[in-house]
């Protein structure tokens, strides 16, 4: 387990997270396909060069899922309950097939549970930045998250 518990969180915590990714083509193709989005913009490459950013556009959603999916290992893995919801998703800049994403988490709040006494409520800004410093992604995460275990720690 990499992730930590409800009790081990401060608002204002930042993480920048060990793993960088670049994307690839691979990735776009086949997360656009297998889940039936039909954007040439993803898939056609003469239709994207014809467009305004003259080249593949990265599946926003893909987008989305990696920033989160890259946070995952430091801060929930191990401890969470459930994600509650994500709120506030923007993508401020495209991600083109070669960008390289690097990702930081922020605690903005941290909530008692009312109705789940042995877990806590974190609120996570995430953020994705490409390799030229701009941001491609940022979201508000709320996760229910377990207390550390009496007796541990």
């Amino acid at each position: 387990m990499a992730g930590r518990w409800f009790d081990e969180w401060q608002v204002g915590d930042r993480i920048e997270h060990a793993i960088r990714r670049t994307v690839t083509e691979t990735d776009n193709l086949l997360f656009t396909t297998m889940t039936h989005n039909p954007q040439p913009l993803h898939l056609d490459l003469e239709a994207a060069k014809a467009s305004e950013f003259g080249q593949i556009l990265v599946n926003g959603t893909f987008t989305f899922a990696l920033m989160v999916g890259i946070s995952v290992g430091d801060t929930t893995l191990g401890t969470l309950v459930a994600n509650l919801g994500y709120d506030k998703l923007v993508m401020p800049a495209p991600v083109f097939i070669g960008d390289t994403l690097r990702v930081t988490s922020v605690v903005k709040e941290l909530k008692e549970s009312r109705s789940r006494p042995e877990a806590g409520i974190v609120t996570f800004v995430h953020e994705a930045v490409n390799q030229r410093d701009q941001i491609v992604c940022r979201c508000e995460r709320t996760a229910l998250l377990k207390r550390r275990p009496t007796g541990q720690g």
